[in-house]
């Protein structure tokens, strides 16, 4: 993959986690070099042979996103996604760099079948795809899988493997479970739990005839809390994904709190996850679409005090990062009860009309939790930020853009959007990777682009 020998985007709303003004970035052979506030003096006539892209002062320009948690569904569902229609997807919807869970056919339980993946997602060179391992062998929670046989930390043997995780088959043995995250810290890399075994107050839900909405909720509760006490104990990185419920978001405070108050011998990290449509929907929208169909995704979509308690929960620092769980199912596989959503590329679209335009989060604080912060979860510290050294991984955004979410049209295969025909205002308009535009839908009449689509 080649680099592009310069790249000059000028006259840009520069926002990250920590700033938000106007000015222009200089990307050279893949990296930010420079940085320039509205009225500096742009060395342009030193700068090498470079391609132009004019702002005109109302575009917005931010680090590319970073999602821990996405589904491919490559290799074994090509009907659902494959490898390239996910990252056109994800490009699409200003993602720089993706975390893949490994429930695919076979299951990615060995480091041949992750490098196998990466190898085809580098040579793509659309994003960076990152598959996570297995934690037991087929995903079958009986055996370890390869992850007892590898050589740590991994950051330094094999660091495009950031992150382990079962995916949405929690271990039931807890022994199991706790040998896994012993792995995980001698490995040096998170480990994302799920939180879905109940225990036998679900169980008892479900053999009474308890709707969803009331066991889901049960299962939730109870993984979290049995998830977090082991985790105390094996003092690693444990990752709390698609948290949904305010009691969940209270398990995981309190959990912090206990951290700051008594740190452990070893080391205890917690950090949690929410999605664009647990902060964004509620249950009425899983009742419009049908609960068992188009509407149902692990776990479910709560209610209005589960979301504000999770709108909380992202702006006191509770949850870490959002990330999207995108999830692609064929037609029939919805109409069959197949739950989840795609979500790469009306992710930030969402959250940026649903919690920034409603100020209930700054466009820097979003910036944070959708880039800057998921890319230090993962020890990524080369992306996430504009700033000298940083990697050329940026997106243009118009956040006044008014436009209507229309699955057909979308790069993934999975057309299973919770919001069809939704008006949205704000839209990703370009995608830079290592300096390359590897995505553009249009700008503004005054823009150049120039190649690179």
């Amino acid at each position: 993959m080649s680099l592009s020998p310069g790249l000059l985007l000028r006259d840009f709303r520069l926002v990250d986690e920590t700033m938000d003004m106007p000015g222009s970035v200089w990307i050279e052979q893949g990296i930010i070099r420079d940085v320039f506030p509205q009225g500096a003096l742009l060395p342009e006539t030193r700068l090498p042979m470079h391609q132009t892209i004019q702002g005109g002062g109302t575009l917005v320009l931010m680090p590319a996103l970073v999602d821990l948690h996405a589904h491919f569904r490559d290799p074994g569902y090509p009907e659902k996604e494959t490898l390239e229609s996910g990252s056109l997807a994800a490009v699409a919807g200003g993602y720089g760099t993706v975390v893949c869970m490994a429930n695919t056919k076979p299951v990615i339980d060995t480091l041949a079948k992750a490098r196998t993946l990466k190898k085809r997602a580098d040579t793509l060179g659309l994003m960076d795809l990152y598959p996570v391992l297995a934690l037991t062998q087929g995903m079958e929670g009986k055996v370890l899988s390869e992850i007892r046989c590898l050589k740590g930390p991994l950051h330094e043997s094999e660091p495009w493997i950031p992150m382990l995780s079962e995916d949405g088959k929690d271990v039931v043995s807890d022994d199991l479970l706790y040998q896994a995250m012993q792995e995980a810290r001698r490995l040096g890399v998170p480990l994302s739990c799920h939180c879905d075994a109940g225990g036998p107050e679900a169980e008892e839900a479900k053999a009474a005839g308890k709707p969803r909405e009331f066991w889901s909720r049960i299962e939730e509760n109870h993984a979290t809390q049995r998830v977090l006490e082991l985790a105390w104990q094996a003092q690693g990185h444990v990752h709390i994904a698609h948290v949904s419920t305010k009691e969940s978001v209270d398990l995981i405070r309190k959990a912090k709190g206990r951290r700051q108050e008594k740190p452990g011998p070893l080391g205890f990290t917690l950090t949690a996850e929410a999605t664009p449509h647990h902060l964004c929907l509620t249950h009425g929208t899983a009742h419009a679409l049908g609960d068992t169909t188009w509407g149902r995704v692990n776990p479910p979509l709560r209610t209005e005090a589960d979301r504000q308690a999770l709108i909380q929960a992202v702006r006191d620092g509770t949850i870490d990062a959002i990330a999207t769980d995108h999830a692609p199912h064929t037609e029939r596989d919805k109409l069959q009860g197949a739950p989840g959503f795609t979500g790469l590329e009306t992710s930030f679209a969402l959250c940026q009309m649903e919690l920034v335009q409603q100020d209930r989060l700054s466009l820097s604080r979003l910036s944070s939790l959708m880039s800057a912060s998921p890319a230090r979860i993962l020890g990524f510290t080369d992306r996430g930020r504009i700033a000298p050294t940083f990697r050329g991984d940026l997106m243009v955004v118009d956040t006044e853009a008014v436009w209507q979410v229309n699955p057909s049209l979308f790069r993934s295969r999975g057309k299973n959007s919770p919001v069809p025909g939704l008006p949205c205002r704000g839209r990703v308009l370009m995608t830079i990777y290592q300096g390359r535009v590897v995505f553009e839908s249009f700008l503004s009449p005054d823009s150049s682009s120039g190649k690179g689509k």
